[in-house]
């Protein structure tokens, strides 16, 4: 009895001590955070509603990366914003920590302190002004887990432009491709960068 005891609290801490190792290797950062190079070019041009992709630095940053079949080179993106001489970034990020999965607005640089590679791009003819503001109005909505196109009250990344594109740009189609595992369509990141409707202005 006092065996199967001790064979079940070793079973208990191996499975702890797997699930605390998935944990740590899922959060970790990987690689080197980009060092811009003249980041005051970046910074200057900019324009409102411009969309910025990133390389980031963790284990679901590889997952999204590899969703695109064309161009690897992001992982993330976000919608430009400039009010009172402030550069912000509204972006849906989902980081698996407790409160913190939620469409958000924070500083450039602070979104870029943990990009390995930049990309920014700009909608032809798009009314940036118009992009920014609709982007605003999702503000605070929780991080779509689901990855459901049909559900707007949860977001995930790629579904953020495609919501707002929808009210400012309806013309545009961001193509999606279907994952068997999770058994939907998704929007990958190379439907920005490859896309007829957008025009790549700056890649580091």
């Amino acid at each position: 009895m006092i065996k199967t005891h001790i064979y079940v609290l070793m079973g208990i801490g191996i499975v702890a001590a797997l699930i605390t190792s998935i944990a740590v290797y899922i959060l970790m950062p990987r690689g080197e955070p980009l060092k811009l190079q003249k980041p005051e070019i970046l910074i200057e041009s900019l324009k409102n509603g411009d969309i910025i992709c990133r390389l980031g630095d963790r284990f679901w940053s590889q997952y999204f990366r590899d969703i695109s079949a064309e161009d690897r080179r992001f992982s993330h993106m976000g919608i430009i914003r400039i009010h009172d001489d402030q550069v912000t970034v509204i972006h849906a990020e989902g980081t698996t920590q407790s409160g913190k999965d939620f469409v958000k607005e924070e500083p450039i640089d602070s979104f870029l302190s943990k990009a390995r590679a930049i990309g920014i791009y700009r909608g032809q003819d798009a009314d940036g002004d118009h992009i920014a503001h609709v982007a605003m109005e999702y503000l605070g909505l929780p991080f779509d887990w689901q990855f459901d196109m049909t559900d707007n009250s949860r977001i995930y990344c790629t579904e953020l432009l495609y919501v707002v594109l929808k009210q400012a740009m309806p013309e545009v189609e961001l193509n999606t491709v279907y994952i068997k595992e999770m058994g939907k369509d998704i929007i990958p990141l190379d439907s920005i960068s490859k896309s007829e409707y957008f025009t790549e202005i700056f890649f580091q």
